[in-house]
């Protein structure tokens, strides 16, 4: 990372659900492919529930012991080659039950965050084999205060806000995010970025698993609403960078932030 610009990696894959081992070596080709790049990205994300898909009915079979397994996979890889991960999320096997949860990585591999989906999407009955997370997610990015949600989250305005209030100047998405909605996944996007005048930053699947197709078009879009960089529907590493500066910039152009009043809303 130079200043305030970061170098973004997204790696949109497919996911096999159902199968971790198959899951678990197609990341450690991605990642390596993501790594290699003609510039070494500052951090690497990746989408969500890589690990099991949305195999909810064996989840509890299938999903990872304390996130043990996919810990030791991101720590290394981070470590080994000096970068962030914000390692998507995965289905994590708690005594309480399975969720749907981030872990972040250092450049040492040490893990400095993490987060659970608030959110479960009742359309894909992720409330019947997950629990819900109870708290907002937040993290550094270059030393940069950032927030997290996953897929669903983005629906929820009042979630996004409170991470930009609370001083988050980028917001880290991943996603499984079905066909065929997908002008509601690039206008909610958008709308955050606009609205909180911050980076938004997702990472989709891509593939079919049963009756579901996943499109893609992972995104990287800046605080005016600008779309940097959007893959198609393939198996892709998405390459962008970013300058965190420009979120001043823009808070300073369109004050909304000092122009709230939150005594009447």
């Amino acid at each position: 990372m130079s200043g305030n610009k970061m170098r973004l990696a997204l790696v949109q894959m497919h996911v096999d659900a159902g199968n971790p081992d198959a899951n678990f070596e197609r990341l450690r080709l991605k990642l390596e492919e993501a790594v290699n790049g003609d510039a070494k990205p500052d951090l690497i994300m990746l989408p969500e529930m890589w690990n099991t898909g949305y195999a909810l009915e064996r989840i509890e079979d299938i999903a990872d012991p304390e996130g043990r397994r996919a810990k030791e996979l991101l720590s290394s890889f981070a470590r080994t080659h000096g970068v962030q991960l914000i390692g998507g999320s995965i289905a994590e096997r708690r005594e309480d039950g399975v969720y749907n949860t981030m872990y972040v990585f250092n450049e040492e591999g040490v893990l400095t965050s993490q987060y659970s989906k608030i959110h479960l999407f009742r359309l894909m009955d992720e409330e019947k084999y997950l629990r819900a997370g109870e708290e907002p997610g937040r993290l550094e990015a270059g030393g940069t205060p950032a927030g997290m949600m996953i897929c669903y989250d983005i629906r929820f305005p009042e979630l996004a806000r409170k991470l930009a209030l609370g001083g988050a100047r980028a917001l880290f998405v991943p996603a499984q995010w079905p066909n065929p909605r997908l002008h509601h996944w690039r206008t909610l996007l958008t709308a955050r970025a606009i609205e909180n005048q911050m980076f938004v930053i997702a990472c989709n699947r891509c593939g079919t698993s049963g009756e579901s197709e996943f499109f893609g078009h992972s995104l990287v879009i800046d605080p005016w609403g600008e779309i940097i960089a959007e893959a198609g529907e393939e198996e892709t590493i998405v390459r962008a960078e970013i300058d965190l500066s420009l979120v001043d910039a823009v808070r300073t152009k369109i004050p909304v932030f000092e122009d709230r009043r939150p005594s009447l809303y």
